[in-house]
């Protein structure tokens, strides 16, 4: 009774610690690539004028996502970096000197490590194409509504297919200067429209743009001359020349997992590539139990040392540096051939199942005796 109330003890001691590490690891990790990612939308505060509360909203629906990929490699390089500690303190030294097995040991570990698969579940098959779906709509806003806003100094931007602006320089209160307008909306007034300044107003429907002394240029098509007009101020309006027609395209990183399985693409050929993402989405999860297997036996399997030692984890690192390309070769063959999707099944559960084997076999091997001791 006594030995049972110790090893509960040793059970929620070691998974405190290995819980603790892994939200403190994954949440420092997922904060460091939010922070290199979300640069490339800095520009549209500094210099767009587009808010805060904006940029935090549109680069904080990425995170899932974030959590999602990482999620798997953090669970063993915690399980690894808890675990070689305990045994450089010698705590793991006196736990097997008081007859605990290494899968007794292993216990803790695999119950985060299943917390986080069911977690890893939630991600992948709620959270992420949520976020993807919210994050993708607010870009589709933002480049057909907003667009106007992020013109760019001495760079043409294509607001569409059929407007082009470019802008040589704007002043501080907003004022821009030297525009030229390539209008292409109507295929039968095709016009080049130049003006020395001009000023981005709020419309009706949106942005627009005011000009103010310029000329517009057009081609007759039924004479071939060049026609001219000069003017004092004239008025382009940007929204309805950025918005879209269409509905937004629907990427296959937001759509369920029902839709995945039963693809309507575009073009047929991309039918592949989205049953592999489904498959993606499910085995993803599993490989967070799998290398935290790889983790237990790296710390726990073999031959058991007092002091540690750093062969057998620098074995296991090159082990999950296979694992990972593995798993990004896998995917990609998948999607191109969906026959070959068992192998996405087996580069996420087979690490796992080999390393539980190795690490229950001295158990398993030992029963016979202690069943004739007892």
């Amino acid at each position: 009774m006594r030995s049972g109330r110790i090893i509960t003890r040793l059970d929620i001691y070691i998974f405190r610690q290995v819980l603790f590490a892994l939200v403190v690891t994954t949440g420092g990790l997922t904060a460091l690539i939010w922070l290199t990612q979300s640069l490339r939308f800095v520009d549209l505060v500094v210099n767009r004028g587009l808010s805060m509360g904006v940029f935090l909203h549109l680069t904080s629906l990425l995170i899932p996502s974030f959590v999602s990929v990482i999620l798997p490699i953090t669970a063993y390089v915690v399980i690894q970096f808890v675990y070689q500690r305990m045994a450089s303190d010698r705590e793991l030294t006196v736990m097997r000197a008081a007859g605990l097995s290494p899968w007794t040991l292993a216990r803790p570990a695999l119950a985060v490590a299943l917390l986080a698969t069911v977690f890893g579940y939630w991600l992948t098959l709620w959270a992420v194409p949520a976020s993807l779906s919210d994050f993708k709509q607010y870009q589709w806003e933002i480049r057909n509504k907003l667009a106007a806003f992020l013109l760019q100094d001495g760079v043409f931007t294509p607001l569409s297919d059929k407007l082009t602006v470019y802008v040589r320089f704007r002043d501080q209160d907003g004022t821009l200067h030297g525009i030229l307008v390539d209008d292409a909306r109507d295929p039968t007034a095709h016009a080049t429209i130049l003006a020395e300044r001009g000023r981005l107003i709020d419309g009706p429907n949106g942005p627009r743009v005011l000009l103010i002394d310029g000329s517009r240029q057009e081609i007759d098509h039924q004479t071939g001359r060049l026609n001219i007009l000069t003017f004092g101020q004239n008025e382009i309006d940007l929204a309805s020349a950025t918005k879209s027609t269409t509905e937004r395209p629907i990427d296959m990183s937001e759509m369920p997992l029902r839709d995945l399985f039963n693809p309507h693409p575009y073009f047929e050929r991309d039918k592949p590539k989205y049953i592999a993402e489904g498959h993606k989405r499910l085995t993803m999860p599993l490989t967070t139990m799998s290398y935290a297997m790889v983790g237990l036996f790296s710390a726990l399997g073999g031959i058991f040392r007092r002091h540690g030692g750093l062969l057998r984890p620098l074995v296991t690192v090159g082990v999950m540096v296979g694992l990972l390309a593995a798993g990004l070769a896998f995917g990609t063959l998948a999607a191109r051939d969906n026959s070959l999707v068992f192998l996405m099944w087996l580069q996420a559960i087979v690490p796992g199942v080999v390393c539980a084997w190795m690490l229950m076999a001295p158990s398993i091997r030992l029963l016979p005796f202690r069943a004739r001791e007892a």
